[in-house]
């Protein structure tokens, strides 16, 4: 029997069904990732599936005694104490009835008792928590992770994750996500990040205009398929309209409609005009394009010496680089390491306290802020546009603005809505299409991609594929970083910024390990990307270093080709049936692949440097 099954479920909250007619069932053991435009229904379906909410029609069933855990998109307000008391608050429920006289405690309530305390202690212990750590005074990633403590302390059946990796920095996700590949119950998730996506669900369900697809595969492969399907609704629709068409004109030919021999002809046109009336169109894609400005100098940004500390906290110290146009570079760090306080430095908005930064001729800067502090809370979306006009220019045309936020997915009647009235994907979209409004030959994102759905965040890194300028982006999104940026700058202990080539699988293989000595972390971070200035030849190959270098291609084949098997392992939800220890034995050797592949590239690219 399965977990959870639902059955024929609608809810709505007025006009059409937010979920019509639903079904689905969760298996034990599987790991379910949810997809959907932003407003499709994902949260409310997980509510649904926790029993916050009831649907209006149909059925949901419970195995007897299913217990659900749910971590919600933000971590609730008002939560106070240390750590072990926020995780013990997850055991409340489960805590056995105080006995009605007061009398002394029973066995089996000391026994109960006892077995929280392990279970509190053992939840902890995987979670690397500190119990006595004040909750409030946490980090927006340990916070998260004592919620998700406090959800698993009761060993659930089925754990419900919205948004699990929003406003994580890089390493809190990453160990999201491989304390999510050991654990061995079942895990349904709503997320924006591919990788993530990519590594952990064994089964897509897709949440499309109040119906959920069942893709029952993985995500490269939903990708792939989904494409397909988009494909053949949109040539069948349109044959369909092309029909319907012709069917309306001979209607109002007249008389020859109303001959019996012609009343079926006329029932089918009925019944033609009652599925158009019926049918929920796709919601489309933004038509997102940017302004570009007349190209800048080749020179853009130089900074040299920068310092920049807060209350003697150093944030940047003695940072020097040079962007030129063209230059896409990535900046990452963990939350409060400085990041958006580099991209104010290099962009001019503060001064340095130290050293110096200077911009080259023609530099027309966009800036997408995080914080959205550029959007007017009190105006409307549409005057958040036009600033008081009717019409933008983009790229020489001129564009009514109801029309232009239209590619932006606002509907007529979101444009006169006031801003503090959207979600925050609808704020993000304003934002961009603010953004792309005016010209520029250089942006600067910072974060851009939270709240926004999966096929509007492919669309914006397309777009900037497409850009022509330079761009300076913060973004914890391992995928874009991958597949956008070509340099990559890294806030590192101590107010440091190491200075890499390439995005973010790259910045993992070159960052100096814990245990590298402090010369040799700011060697790393005083070398430039290659293309600023390309290091002296290094001597020439011995006989032995050649036939090492024959043989690593072969060697790093077969460890990817094992990587590549064990990774299919653990996306196979039989794996979790026979108890943990496999699960434990694999992810160990996946980890030794990881770090053995890392070193071999590492000595690869020395041997080619020399060959």
């Amino acid at each position: 029997m399965a977990l959870l099954s639902m059955r024929d479920v609608s809810i709505g909250f007025g006009g059409h069904p937010v979920l019509e007619n639903i079904d689905l069932q969760i298996e034990r053991g599987e790991r379910l990732g949810l997809l959907g435009r932003n407003g499709a229904g994902k949260s409310t379906l997980l509510k649904l599936i926790a029993g916050e909410l009831e649907p209006d029609a149909g059925a949901i069933v419970r195995e007897r005694g299913v217990h659900v855990a749910y971590l919600s998109q933000e971590v609730p307000e008002g939560i106070t104490g240390e750590v072990r008391e926020v995780i013990a608050a997850g055991l409340q429920s489960s805590s056995p009835v105080a006995v009605a006289d007061g009398s002394a405690e029973t066995v089996d309530s000391a026994d109960e008792a006892w077995k929280d305390r392990l279970l509190m202690d053992t939840i902890v212990s995987r979670m690397q928590l500190d119990p006595d750590a004040e909750f409030a005074q946490l980090s927006a990633g340990l916070k998260r992770r004592v919620m998700l403590a406090r959800g698993l302390v009761r060993d659930p059946d089925i754990v419900l994750l919205d948004e699990p990796t929003n406003h994580l920095d890089l390493d809190a996700i990453a160990w999201m996500e491989e304390f999510l590949l050991r654990y061995s119950g079942t895990l349904v998730f709503v997320t924006h990040d591919r990788i993530f996506l990519r590594r952990l669900a064994t089964r897509i369900i897709e949440v499309d205009r109040g119906r959920l697809i069942d893709w029952a595969c993985n995500y490269d492969t939903f990708s792939a398929r989904k494409q397909a399907v988009l494909a053949a609704e949109t040539t069948q629709q349109a044959e369909f309209d092309k029909k319907l068409a012709q069917e309306e004109a001979w209607i109002r030919q007249g008389i020859e409609a109303r001959r019996t021999r012609n009343e079926g002809r006329v029932r089918a046109l009925e019944r033609m005009r009652s599925q158009r009336r019926e049918r929920r169109e796709h919601p489309g894609n933004l038509r997102m394009q940017v302004q570009e400005a007349e190209r800048s100098g080749k020179l853009v940004i130089e900074a040299k010496r920068v310092g920049f500390s807060f209350d003697d906290h150093p944030v940047v110290r003695d940072f020097s680089t040079t962007i030129v146009r063209g230059d896409k570079l990535g900046i990452i760090g963990p939350n409060g390491s400085g990041k958006t306080t580099l991209l104010r430095l290099l962009i001019g908005e503060i001064a340095p306290q130290r050293g110096s930064i200077r911009h080259g001729a023609n530099v027309e800067l966009a800036y997408f802020d995080q914080l959205r502090a550029q959007l007017n809370e009190d105006a409307t979306v549409f005057d958040n546009i036009a600033d008081g006009r009717d019409f933008v220019t983009i790229n020489g045309y001129r564009r009514h603005v109801i029309g232009y936020l239209q590619e932006f997915l606002f509907p007529v009647e979101r444009v006169r809505a006031a801003v503090s009235t959207l979600s925050g994907g609808e704020r993000n979209r304003l934002l961009l299409a603010r953004l792309f409004a005016r010209p520029a030959n250089v942006l600067v994102l910072d974060e851009p991609t939270n709240d926004l759905d999966l096929e509007t965040l492919e669309l914006l890194e397309d777009l900037l594929l497409a850009f022509e300028g330079t761009l300076l982006l913060v973004s914890h999104d391992r995928e874009l970083l991958n597949n956008v940026v070509d340099g990559t700058l890294a806030m590192e202990p101590g107010g440091t910024v190491g200075d890499y080539a390439g995005g973010y699988d790259d910045w993992v293989r070159q960052r100096p390990g814990p245990e590298a000595a402090p010369a040799q972390k700011a060697n790393t971070q005083a070398t430039p990307r290659p293309r600023e200035t390309p290091a002296a030849r290094p001597a020439r190959l011995t006989y032995k270093e050649r036939q090492e270098l024959e043989v690593l291609p072969a060697r790093l084949e077969a460890l990817e080709e094992e990587q590549a098997a064990l990774y299919a392992t653990m996306a196979d939800a039989n794996t979790y049936q026979g108890g943990g220890d496999d699960v434990v034995r694999t992810t160990a050797r996946l980890a030794e692949i990881e770090k053995a592949l890392a070193e071999m590239y590492a000595r690869w690219e020395e041997l080619e440097s020399k060959a």
